[in-house]
């Protein structure tokens, strides 16, 4: 059996890995001195089992970079995708049928079996408005199928440069991560439980508020920064707090799938916290052989 069968035999219920891969301060640190660029993401699949693909979050991706992307990294590998902004802090939810269909349609499908859950990450100016986030969850296509069929609705700024080929169909997940203290209300587990719909455990050195994360089969967790945010590293008893609850979470229910993301990359701290945090779960790269 090779290590790579051996890998894709188990999947973790625990997933750690860092948010982007692309960082200067991690060449030569992080990264051995003189690894070209267009290895990183090889490297990083070597490394991790997951990553939090954030380049979607600013602008529509193309399908070359998505079919590019899976095909660095093991067939087990998970790719986190971040939705579009345009979606979020734009349109701020409301009438998104048109842009989710050009979301859907620009390549996110092309990752096929490593794609992972979906964020949608809220600016700290979006208040909690409960009928404005049951329509938009509503109308998020909730299998891969139900996905490409959105895609196709696509408008004629995505000509040439979509993805919609058949897909083996399988379930989408989402995660939510508001970041106003209006969403503290019971009215929003309501809306995500009914859904399936993560809600986001973030870490961000008190600046926005920390939700417990909800009934959903995953949850979905962003580490800006225990003590200053996207800067500070992690100490080792706060990497083993967090391992504790992520093996709380995993344990309390079989389906229930964990999946970590450091984003505290302004210092080159992300990836080895991550490395850590990973060994501490089991995720690691000895862990998963």
């Amino acid at each position: 059996m090779t290590h790579h069968d051996r890998r894709a035999q188990r999947q973790p219920h625990v997933r750690v890995g860092t948010s982007g891969w692309r960082y200067r301060s991690w060449r030569g640190d992080f990264y051995p001195a003189g690894l070209v660029q267009r290895a990183e993401l090889t490297y990083i699949g070597e490394h991790f089992s997951t990553v939090e693909l954030n380049g979607s979050f600013y602008s529509l991706q193309r399908p070359q970079s998505y079919l590019r992307w899976r095909a660095e990294v093991p067939e087990d590998f998970t790719f986190a995708v971040k939705g579009s902004r345009y979606i979020s802090h734009m349109l701020r939810l409301r009438e998104t049928t048109g842009a989710l269909a050009n979301f859907f349609a620009s390549g996110v499908l092309a990752l096929g079996p490593t794609l992972g859950p979906i964020l949608w990450q809220l600016p700290e100016r979006q208040q909690f408005e409960p009928d404005v986030l049951a329509d938009f969850l509503d109308a998020l296509p909730r299998t891969t199928a139900e996905a490409r069929a959105l895609g196709q609705q696509h408008d004629a700024r995505m000509t040439g440069r979509t993805w919609l080929s058949d897909v083996e169909d399988r379930p989408l997940r989402y995660a939510l991560e508001p970041r106003s203290s209006s969403f503290d209300d019971p009215a929003l587990t309501e809306i995500l439980n009914r859904r399936g719909v993560a809600l986001t455990v973030a870490d961000t050195a008190g600046r926005w508020p920390q939700f417990e994360p909800g009934d959903a089969d995953l949850v979905y967790v962003r580490l800006h920064g225990a003590s200053e945010l996207y800067a500070s590293g992690y100490t080792p008893e706060e990497l083993e707090g967090w391992a504790e609850r992520c093996r709380r979470w995993s344990a309390g229910r079989g389906d229930r799938d964990v999946f970590v993301y450091f984003d505290n990359d302004a210092r080159g701290h992300a990836p080895h916290d991550a490395l850590t945090l990973a060994r501490l779960v089991g995720d690691s790269q000895d862990g998963r052989r």
